[in-house]
């Protein structure tokens, strides 16, 4: 038989290979992690460089100065929209939980004709882009006269397809047990949801939500075409008023853009751990 070198675990070998595949990922992943954040440090460290300065490579500004913040908010009224934010983002994410919690609890409890085709349709009202459906939510809310009202903007995305999806799954793992010892006991299908089925999910409903709100934030084109006036439009309608044709205040753009990001900044902080949970979750499903 011919001699053969097996290298088995614990030999200094294998254990010097396996020391230098750890530290060339960890080492990826730090090159990563820098790629990731050094835009986020460009925007923090351009926002206190003057005009001279900020179209400079220099990784800190030999002068710091506050005269991009002042002028953002001079120009205009970021605490006024920053608190629309807030309402818009909150009303959004209520709604959509609200709305796919029925439609999934119906689509899963309940059996009727036609369930299957129509859980197929919604599913695949999720691949549709938001565009093509702009011009006629543009028209229905003008037929109503919200033009320029916050509701033109909350309305529109009261219902999610991605929601009710992601819940649908979660209600098809409830335990069916418990809902027919509830019926046996009397309770009534609204009392099963509310006091049987929710309670075990709040964790599933909780991570939903979080990325409900992050999406709702950052939502730009459809309030950008339904709001008139600064003071009704969230944060990042008022960011635009930096660029022009004409001039383009970068400076003051960044200091607009880092107080923007500065309230998500604080609830990832706060809320770290479960935002990290509700993208591994989604994103496994």
């Amino acid at each position: 038989m011919p001699f053969t070198i097996t290298r088995e675990e614990g030999t200094p070998v294998y254990t010097l290979r396996k020391k230098c595949g750890s530290i060339g990922k960890h080492g990826l992943l730090v090159l990563l992690s820098l790629l990731a954040v050094f835009p986020l440090y460009w925007m923090v460290v351009s926002s206190f460089k003057n005009q001279g300065e900020i179209f400079g490579t220099a990784f800190w500004p030999a002068a710091p100065t506050l005269e991009n913040y002042t002028y953002a908010f001079e120009q205009m009224p970021i605490s006024r929209m920053l608190l629309n934010s807030f309402i818009i983002a909150i009303a959004m994410t209520a709604l959509q939980l609200l709305t796919s919690i029925l439609a999934a609890y119906a689509l899963t409890r309940w059996q009727f004709k036609g369930r299957g085709i129509l859980y197929t349709m919604l599913t695949l009202t999720w691949l549709i882009p938001a565009q093509a459906t702009m011009i006629p939510n543009y028209i229905q809310v003008n037929e109503w006269g919200l033009q320029g009202n916050p509701l033109a903007i909350v309305l529109p995305f009261a219902a999610s397809a991605f929601a009710v999806i992601s819940m649908y799954q979660g209600f098809n793992q409830f335990p069916r047990a418990l809902i027919d010892a509830a019926r046996l006991d009397g309770a009534g299908e609204w009392q099963i949801l509310t006091r049987v089925v929710l309670p075990p999910m709040k964790a599933t409903i909780s991570s939903l939500g979080i990325l409900l709100f992050i999406n709702s934030w950052n939502e730009y084109l459809w309030p950008m075409l339904v709001t008139k006036k600064l003071e009704s439009a969230p944060i990042q309608i008022g960011i635009k008023s930096f660029v022009s044709s004409d001039v383009n205040m970068w400076g003051s753009l960044m200091a607009a853009t880092t107080i923007s990001c500065l309230p998500i900044l604080i609830i990832y902080i706060i809320l770290q751990r479960h935002i990290v949970d509700s993208f591994m979750k989604w994103g496994i499903k």
